[in-house]
């Protein structure tokens, strides 16, 4: 949620910021003239109140003068007679704010975060920004193929059983696939909490309404979450730990000296991939349940965009140790997410595809977030508390991690060579066997 104040003081350049980004423009000037009106109703409410409230210590002396003087009893029930008519004038203008304050909350929370200066001004991926590359991309002596025929001819992905299941956008992984999706979430998250300094944390994965609005997921991609109702209660399927990692703090004052908090957990993510028919219907790409490793950052203002730096090096890190080629892209204006001041994308190659695919998303949310979930901080001991800066990132997205390897790390004849960072994580598990100095999957029975 942007700073009201914008809509008043600065509605040029705000609409300006969000002329950049793909929607939000067109509900600026609504806003503009909800708030201007919110402003007058309070002014007439406030004026009415006070004339009330002036008149009333008016009718308490004339009543109090009444025993001696008739003529100020009299005057005083014709101005209680009055006074209920501005009685109703504000009960009626008190109705009007009210609704007035809910429109202006709903739309509000439609528009999306402002880019930030140095932002790239764009309308679609075509526009992004290549900021560097890492690795060279693999040039296999064969027809490459892709994970999902190298995954069922090893028998570790099943898609057909998977559909039987729970439809299409589902997959099964069994034997030594299910084992190394484990072993690369054990060694995301122990990367991130030992190297890097984040706490686990093993949230919920089904929040409310509300912890859904304060990240940006509601109201506007309602369609794109999966929701459960039990009686009267209603919770939502998490599309990332995102959403309760920084819900965590929620609705309070962070003390002073204890920011920064670096969050990362590992959780199944949902999403109906609303909008995305026809886009890829087969394998590990594009799916309604997936398993990712979220980092999450809560911070103050002044540090976040160097947190954002660090936390793109902290998912780069994962690619460079299973030595997967990569390059990483600064996102234009109009690619960013919604709740997104900033963005960097990840990109890993696939062979099969001729090209890179995002495995991972780092944006800074600036105040958005937290204005939205009213996550504050202290700067200092009874300092007016702040609204704190909140980041997120994936590191990385498990599947596509399990496509990379499958795909760059293919021989001729479909065998899957092991990264070596996940020896100490394979050695020994059924599925995998040793060759020299090199680990296979074996096929599946």
């Amino acid at each position: 949620m942007l700073d009201p104040r914008f809509f008043q003081e600065s509605l040029e350049e705000l609409k300006t910021s969000l002329s950049k980004r793909s929607g939000g423009e067109e509900l600026v000037s609504q806003v503009a003239q909800l708030s201007q009106s919110r402003k007058e109703l309070i002014q007439a409410t406030d004026a009415l109140k006070a004339k009330r409230n002036a008149v009333s210590q008016e009718i308490a002396k004339l009543k109090s003068q009444a025993k001696s003087n008739p003529q100020a009893a009299q005057e005083a029930e014709q101005k209680v007679v009055a006074m209920r008519g501005v009685g109703d004038e504000i009960k009626a203008l008190d109705e009007r704010l009210r609704e007035v304050e809910e429109n202006y909350q709903a739309l509000t929370l439609k528009i999306p975060n402002l880019p930030h200066s140095s932002v790239p001004t764009g309308k679609s991926s075509e526009e992004n920004v290549e900021v560097r590359r890492w690795g060279q991309p693999v040039n296999l002596p064969f027809e490459p193929k892709g994970h999902v025929d190298l995954g069922e001819q090893l028998r570790i992905l099943d898609f057909e059983r998977a559909g039987k299941m729970s439809g299409a956008r589902f997959a099964l992984y069994r034997g030594a696939g299910a084992r190394l999706e484990r072993a690369l979430i054990q060694l995301m998250l122990d990367l991130h909490t030992s190297e890097h300094g984040y706490q686990e944390v093993i949230p919920p994965f089904m929040v409310t309404r509300a912890a859904m609005t304060g990240t940006g997921q509601l109201p506007k991609f309602e369609e794109d979450l999966f929701k459960t109702h039990l009686a009267d209660r209603e919770l939502f399927l998490i599309p990332t730990a995102e959403v309760p990692l920084t819900n965590l703090f929620r609705e309070e004052i962070i003390e002073p000296g204890v920011l920064p908090h670096y969050l990362t957990a590992y959780s199944p993510c949902f999403r109906s991939e609303a909008g995305s028919y026809g886009k890829d219907t087969r394998g590990l790409i594009r799916l309604h349940q997936f398993q990712k490793v979220e980092l999450v950052k809560i911070v103050e203002p002044e540090k976040s965009y160097d947190e954002l730096e660090t936390m793109v090096q902290n998912a780069e890190k994962i690619l460079q140790l299973l030595e997967l080629p990569y390059r990483v892209l600064l996102l234009c204006s109009g690619d960013m997410g919604f709740s997104a001041a900033k963005t960097y994308d990840l990109e890993v190659w696939l062979p099969s595809q001729g090209t890179y695919r995002e495995i991972s998303s780092c944006s800074n949310c600036e105040d958005f977030q937290a204005r939205r979930a009213q996550i504050r901080y202290r700067p200092e001991p009874q300092a007016k508390p702040k609204l704190v800066h909140t980041l997120n990132g994936s590191g990385l997205a498990v599947g596509r991690t399990v496509v990379a390897i499958l795909e760059n790390y293919q021989d001729e004849a479909g065998n899957i060579r092991m990264p070596r960072v996940l020896h100490r994580y394979l050695e020994g598990a059924p599925g995998f066997a040793r060759q020299g100095d090199d680990l296979f999957i074996v096929p599946q029975t």
